[in-house]
């Protein structure tokens, strides 16, 4: 049952290595900015590439088992910020940007359910399964 929690964790580590390598950085991260920008959100300059920087590097920690713990705080620090500023469903007037929308917010709430899962489960096993070291964090009890 090892490599299903190693699967597990290169198909949600990847999302987001992938989303920071290719909406927040490069030319991707010039359109990223320009849709930070137009939800209204602080700094894009600074913010959006520095996001990506951040979840390419909780992604890749939780794939390779690499401080998983400190990983999936950086994923959920990520989702608590930008997903009521980016995904705000419940100020769009036209009905089909509102589900799309709305679709996007309760997938980051998703996502972020799973992150907070990932930071327990690497806190609460005393031996993570294929990884290359343990928790960065002491056990919570």
């Amino acid at each position: 049952m090892d490599v299903v929690f190693l699967v597990g964790r290169i198909l949600f580590g990847l999302l987001f290595v992938s989303s920071g390598l290719t909406a927040h950085l490069g030319e991707g991260g010039r359109q990223g900015r320009e849709y930070a920008r137009s939800a209204g959100a602080p700094a894009p300059d600074l913010l959006v590439p520095l996001s990506g920087l951040a979840i390419i590097a909780g992604g890749l920690m939780i794939v390779f088992g690499v401080w998983a713990d400190l990983g999936a705080i950086l994923i959920v620090g990520f989702l608590v910020g930008i997903t009521p500023i980016m995904h705000a469903f419940w100020k769009i007037d036209d009905e089909q940007m509102r589900a799309i929308q709305g679709a996007m917010f309760f997938k980051n709430v998703a996502l972020l359910g799973a992150a907070i899962i990932i930071f327990w489960l690497f806190n609460q096993l005393v031996d993570p399964p294929l990884t290359i070291t343990d928790a960065l964090f002491d056990r919570i009890d």
